[in-house]
């Protein structure tokens, strides 16, 4: 009930981008149904129908990860300073932010069967016939746990991931407040032994100490001051040595180190050289094959993919996109504050070398995307005829279409993110006009350095087919 209310209250956006998320579930479950569909109408074809079920990956992952970015740009289900005290904590808005993706999903299967259902004929309207027959399976009977089967899977994976995504990360460790018992009822595992009222301190035994700042080199140069030996067995010297932890500032483990570089900003992705040799080894594969015989396959609804090695190897060459876009966003926003850059640049570019991870992995999917449309493209320009059936005509468009609406959100994301740094700059008199010239630098950066990339991957991915 409480998620219907939060779902009900949100905003026109926030309504629009979980709409975008049921459309996408709606194409896929479709997809799903047509697979199911074919297999009825040619049991013994089950090659050909688990084809076709596998050609639903790509638009099964592209639509979850579609939820995902809609799920973390839910302003509902972020955590607020006071909701903990209402029951509200990061574990209940991870649940809350599951259950939202879950409906938005479960609406567009159940859209999907609809349709798929009145284009069969079984409820009321006109059937269609010809070659959608191949896949409606208007002429048989549907198997309803098999399609209700297909239409939970896009459901359950999309609200497991999101999740996952989601979940708290700041929870204490329950091995970590294991504590034993020890002698005087004190909880602990000790390996030396404590001294009379170390227990007593506050918050010694939770927190510990803060370590002692070092000594100057003079001070460590001179001699140690004697240790006091009022008491027999010494215990007020090994008190000053014994902060409050039970051992000794040396014996201690030391704290980690802070993060060295500019404060403020975010680590540099690692993912350049990674990406870079698996675009390389995508088109190492994609020339192999295209070179040698090898079977071929072919995309239902039409399109002549070609041999197998070359799908593999576009499927390498968009890994490889994927892993390299968030250290190529990063190294755009070093560009922009090369040779002597003012503050219009500078701004642009430390926003970019910020949100590099965040922009970068949505870009390089529609990177990924385009270069397959351009090769496509540039495959049939020669002479050869392009038919698109309605299933591949319909896989492309979700696929395409997650790909940019995932784009899009996590530039809001990013936009949201950022906000208390445009109010602060808002507040020390920036002109507004300075922040939208910033905004479309970094736009026309990333399209100048991204689009030439794109072309000249989808031209090498086609080159092997064009022989």
């Amino acid at each position: 009930m409480l998620a219907l209310r939060l779902t009900r209250a949100a905003r026109p956006a926030v309504h629009l981008r979980r709409l975008l998320v049921a459309v996408a579930a709606a194409g896929t479950g479709f997809l799903l149904l047509s697979a199911l569909g074919y297999a009825v109408v040619h049991p013994t074809h089950s090659t050909a129908a688990l084809l076709r079920l596998s050609w639903c990956l790509g638009p099964l992952a592209a639509t979850v990860y579609l939820a995902i970015a809609v799920a973390r740009t839910d302003p509902g289900t972020r955590p607020r300073p006071g909701l903990s005290a209402l029951g509200l904590g990061p574990g209940r808005l991870m649940a809350i932010a599951a259950l939202n993706t879950a409906l938005a999903c479960t609406l567009g299967s159940l859209v999907a069967l609809l349709a798929f259902l009145h284009l069969r004929g079984d409820l009321p309207g006109m059937a269609f016939d010809g070659a959608a027959k191949d896949f409606l399976a208007a002429n048989r009977s549907l198997p309803v746990p098999a399609a209700l089967t297909l239409l939970a899977v896009l459901p359950v994976l999309a609200s497991a991931a999101v999740a996952v995504t989601l979940r708290p990360r700041d929870l204490p460790d329950p091995a970590a407040r294991a504590r034993g018992f020890g002698r005087f009822g004190a909880y602990g595992n000790r390996t030396q032994a404590e001294t009379f009222g170390t227990y007593g301190r506050f918050g010694a035994r939770l927190f510990g100490s803060p370590p002692r700042p070092a000594q100057p080199a003079a001070d460590a140069a001179a001699p140690a001051a004697p240790a006091d030996t009022s008491a027999p067995d010494g215990s007020a010297a090994r008190a000053d040595a014994e902060d409050g932890t039970g051992q000794a500032p040396a014996e201690r483990a030391p704290r980690p180190a802070a993060a060295s570089g500019p404060a403020g900003l975010a680590k540099t992705p690692s993912g350049l050289p990674w990406g870079v040799a698996v675009i390389a080894a995508g088109l190492a594969v994609e020339s192999y094959a295209g070179a040698t015989a090898s079977p071929r396959t072919t995309l239902p609804g039409g399109l002549t993919v070609g041999p197998v090695g070359v799908l593999a190897g576009w499927a390498l060459t968009a890994l490889g996109l994927t892993l390299a876009a968030p250290g190529l966003t990063h190294l755009c926003g070093r560009l922009l504050q090369a040779v002597r850059p003012g503050a219009l640049r500078l701004l642009a570019g430390r926003v970019l070398m910020a949100e590099a991870t965040r922009i970068g992995r949505p870009l390089g999917i529609v990177c990924a995307v385009a270069s397959a449309a351009f090769a496509a493209r540039t495959l049939y320009a020669g002479g050869a005829t392009l038919a698109f059936g309605p299933l591949t005509a319909l896989g492309g468009v979700v696929v395409a279409g997650c790909a940019l609406a995932t784009l899009l959100t996590a530039a809001v994301e990013a936009r949201q993110l950022r906000a208390d740094t445009t109010a602060a700059l808002l507040r020390v008199g920036a002109p507004a006009t300075v922040l939208r010239s910033a905004a479309a630098l970094r736009t026309g950066a990333l399209l100048a350095f991204f689009a030439p990339l794109t072309l000249l991957v989808a031209d090498l991915a086609a080159l092997p087919l064009a022989r």
